[in-house]
């Protein structure tokens, strides 16, 4: 049986076939072997994969960009308000809110001057609306329940409909009953792409929306009434390594659009490359203030645009706050650092089987002598630290991923390329 979200994508490929029209694609410039990306480099010319309205597609990891139909020279969406079953990673599961069956809910695409209509049916049991962060459109279209418009209640379709007179990287969220709503995971990307085009156009573009969840132990639905102590924490509402790799070929110029609506602020780091700060809600912003960095902090309610051009290898992409990389934590565990505990895991095993006690020396040792990568929790939780990478467990959770560059990946392939094979003399060894 097809799914409704499934038969949305069927409807909405006639409308929205200019996503997938495929234009020509030219060869690439000559890899840049500096890690350093240059302004310069980030302004060449180059001819990449576009849609009939001259822009290259967002990729969202582990999600989906919203079709859309042609109706009188509008474009037209719909968002569905509903409780989706969501999983963070293999052995964590909740019901969640989001809309057209995930969290996030999908991309919305569009291009500035575009008039677009947005439909929002409400299968929540309780009332709800949408708030389009960040874009400029008339108050009445703002969607604060309350102040801007009614509560879209159970089974109502509102609609919205604004011109859209900027471009950027922007959100959509609830403002209704706003912090259990977020809480539950009901937010998206909409990424409006500039009406004339870049002067230095993308060859790869991802979204990611960062956020935290506190799913306690053995229980299967996030807690809205926690505000600091998370223990999840997820880029597109997926917790590393169930968070897809960014890929791209040697020499590629890529965006990470990066948006947060998590109740931190998060110090995003990139390996290998500086980037350049290049936009957020307000746009792309002029070449005179780009900025290099290595990382960058996105707030609370900010979006930004990191750009760079690919170098070969396998670079960590996370949030450098050092909790932020780990699954489901306890708070408040003693410490027992240096402590002798001979004899303590014994005995404790006998009222908790499986119970491992905090290393003497480090947690390292949990991370490498456990299949899983670290100690397993109560049902329905994560290790802290997950996934494995060619030379033993990755010790990383939470708000992780990957960028894999090689130099033979083809134009518009996004599958995992696998383990990167260091050239000889470039890997460090032991002495």
């Amino acid at each position: 049986m097809i799914s409704r979200r499934s038969l949305m994508k069927l409807v909405g490929l006639g409308g929205a076939s200019a996503l997938a029209a495929p234009l020509h694609i030219a060869r690439a410039q000559a890899p840049d072997e500096a890690v350093r990306a240059d302004a310069d480099d980030l302004l060449a010319p180059r001819n990449v994969r576009r849609t009939a309205q001259g822009y290259a597609p967002v990729r969202t990891l582990n999600g989906w960009t919203l079709p859309y139909r042609m109706n009188g020279g509008v474009k037209e969406f719909h968002l569905i308000a509903e409780e989706v079953e969501h999983e963070f990673a293999p052995g964590s599961r909740a019901k969640c809110w989001g809309y057209n069956g995930t969290t996030p809910g999908p991309t919305i695409e569009a291009v500035e001057g575009d008039r677009v209509r947005i439909f929002v049916t409400n299968r929540l049991k309780e009332h709800t609306s949408i708030h389009w962060h960040g874009i400029l459109l008339p108050s009445g279209m703002d969607g604060v329940s309350g102040l801007t418009q009614p509560h879209i209640e159970p089974g109502e379709t509102y609609v919205y409909e604004f011109t859209l007179r900027q471009h950027g990287t922007h959100m959509y969220h609830p403002h209704a009953d706003e912090m259990v709503q977020m809480a539950a995971g009901m937010m998206g990307m909409f990424v409006i792409h500039p009406r004339r085009g870049e002067p230095n156009p993308i060859d790869r573009d991802y979204a990611l929306v960062l956020h935290n969840w506190a799913l306690h132990p053995g229980t299967y639905r996030p807690d809205p009434s926690v505000m600091v102590e998370f223990d999840l924490w997820t880029m597109n509402s997926k917790t590393f390594p169930a968070i897809e790799s960014m890929v791209a070929r040697t020499g590629e110029r890529v965006r990470v659009r990066v948006g947060n609506l998590s109740m931190w602020n998060h110090p995003m780091h990139m390996h290998g490359v500086q980037f350049w700060v290049t936009g957020s809600d307000g746009g792309r912003w002029p070449r005179s203030v780009w900025r290099p960095e290595v990382t960058e902090l996105v707030g609370v309610g900010q979006t930004r645009d990191l750009e760079f051009v690919a170098v070969p290898g396998d670079w960590a992409f996370h949030c450098h706050m050092s909790h932020h990389t780990m699954n489901a934590m306890g708070h408040g565990i003693p410490n027992t650092l240096g402590v002798d505990q001979s004899g303590v895991e014994e005995k404790v095993r006998r009222l908790l089987p499986g119970y491992m006690a905090m290393g003497k020396a480090g947690m390292a040792e949990h991370q490498v002598h456990t299949d899983a990568g670290h100690m397993k929790g109560p049902e329905n939780t994560l290790p802290m630290m997950t996934g494995k990478g060619p030379f033993g467990n990755i010790e990383m959770g939470g708000m992780f991923t990957i960028i894999k560059v090689r130099d033979d990946l083809k134009r518009g392939d996004y599958r995992d390329p696998g383990w990167y094979a260091h050239p000889p003399g470039t890997r460090a060894r032991r002495v």
